[in-house]
């Protein structure tokens, strides 16, 4: 896996080529497509590595900066400094790649808050509000105020172990040190009550930056409660972060109702989906592990989807609001089935991974406790309410005189939305690749 990082430095020069440098980045995923993973403990060293659930998040990673080039258009063509975007975008890249390769506890750690670093020259650089400081601070504060216990506890982890390899620790749990290694991945997810800072940035970043949060940089967190749990044997609190969250589903679902920012919206139905993910990962058993990993690229591909088809709404109306944006089934047809497909796999419907992921977790939260059904009923159905009411609202109706001049759509933007759609709908034939790593 060395070489691919070679070739991720050797792509600098690109950075002067839009399509060269979009053209490499789809080739490149194709190649890691190619991996034969069903033997995966020969890609893994003391240093760095790869098992199934590193390999489908780095190839989730490369797949959606592959889309937030082609999803970034308008830079392109209004010379908005494209190069010094590309750069950011491959730096990126090569923080969530070592971050998803490594084994060691401390390197992740130091490219997990790399990775923010470049997020926030996205915010501050390409963002479109005077706002988008104070949501860039959110971000910063937030993820940085909860990750410090977990730098602590790194230090005494090693200061006891004498190794940071996952699959060498070997310590005796409290719960200080319980609460260091899990609270950080769970601000990162978020969970409900640290999840202010999501909607804020999502609604002041560009459309990349919000691709690349909803895609790849939530599921950061996810991927770190994974590793955690390969050496933690603490789960005596478990049962608390499942109660919030299955509480926080159902709470941000009329959250979501309430909405008239279209990004908002969007932003709010994550943390919902986050919130099931946390939930499978707490139960700690078979069928929690393989519907969070299934419901996390799925979700990162939905979601991302959903952010792009509100940018291209953004980029004729120029505005968030669904009091403004109406209209647009008469307007855009074709795009209308996009908002259709992807409005529909976000309420988990057959044949999208969203399903498959949500019928795994809902099995593993009730094989917890029958009671849960109650919450995990009515977030499923508000998921299904405010789905509906963002695609209806937005393709039906009366549309804004001034936008009758715009036009409806180009190859790119179709594309693009192709290219998440067809992943999301038919990974869903082969979903035994998920299983190696159990």
């Amino acid at each position: 896996m060395m070489k691919m990082l070679f070739v991720l430095f050797f792509m600098i020069p690109m950075c002067s080529s839009w399509w060269l440098y979009s053209i490499v980045l789809c080739i490149l995923t194709f190649y890691l497509l190619t991996f034969n993973l069903t033997n995966f403990m020969s890609f893994l060293s003391y240093g760095f590595g790869m098992d199934i659930v590193s390999f489908c998040m780095v190839l989730l990673t490369f797949w959606i900066v592959f889309l937030m080039i082609m999803a970034s258009g308008a830079l392109k063509f209004n010379d908005n400094y494209k190069i010094e975007f590309l750069l950011v975008l491959l730096f990126l890249l090569l923080t969530l790649y070592l971050t998803f390769l490594t084994s060691n506890l401390f390197l992740f750690y130091l490219f997990f808050e790399s990775s923010m670093v470049f997020t926030l020259l996205l915010i501050f650089g390409w963002g479109y509000q005077p706002e988008r400081f104070t949501a860039g601070l959110y971000l910063l504060f937030y993820t940085l105020f909860a990750s410090f216990p977990l730098l602590l506890c790194i230090f005494y982890i090693f200061n006891n172990c004498y190794t940071l390899f996952y699959f060498m620790i070997d310590l005796n749990f409290n719960t200080f040190i319980y609460l260091s290694l899990v609270l950080a991945f769970l601000v990162k997810m978020p969970m409900v009550f640290f999840h202010f800072w999501l909607p804020k940035a999502h609604v002041e970043a560009p459309v990349s930056g919000s691709m690349i949060l909803a895609g790849v940089l939530l599921k950061l967190g996810g991927y770190g409660l994974f590793r955690v749990f390969y050496f933690m044997n603490y789960l005596q609190f478990n049962y608390f972060w499942i109660i919030l969250s299955l509480f926080g589903g159902f709470m941000v679902g009329f959250l979501c109702l309430n909405q008239v920012d279209m990004k908002s919206m969007i932003a709010y139905s994550s943390v919902a989906h986050m919130g099931l993910v946390i939930c499978g990962i707490m139960t700690n058993n078979y069928y929690g592990f393989l519907g969070s990993l299934v419901l996390m690229i799925s979700h990162g591909l939905c979601s991302s989807g959903m952010f792009a088809l509100a940018n291209i709404l953004y980029e004729r109306s120029h505005s968030r609001s669904l009091l403004i944006n109406k209209g647009f089934m008469t307007f855009m047809p074709s795009m209308s089935m996009f908002w259709f497909l992807f409005s529909i796999n976000n309420m988990a419907s057959p044949p999208s991974l969203n399903l498959l992921g949500e019928i795994v977790l809902i099995n593993s939260i009730i094989s917890w406790s029958t009671l849960s059904f109650i919450f995990l009923a009515f977030s499923s159905f508000l998921s299904c309410c405010y789905s509906i009411y963002l695609y209806s609202i937005t393709q039906h109706g009366f549309m804004f005189g001034g936008l009758y001049n715009n036009f409806s759509g180009s190859i790119r933007e179709y594309m693009m939305l192709f290219f998440h759609w067809l992943p999301l709908n038919l990974l869903f034939l082969k979903v035994d690749i998920f299983t190696i790593w159990l």
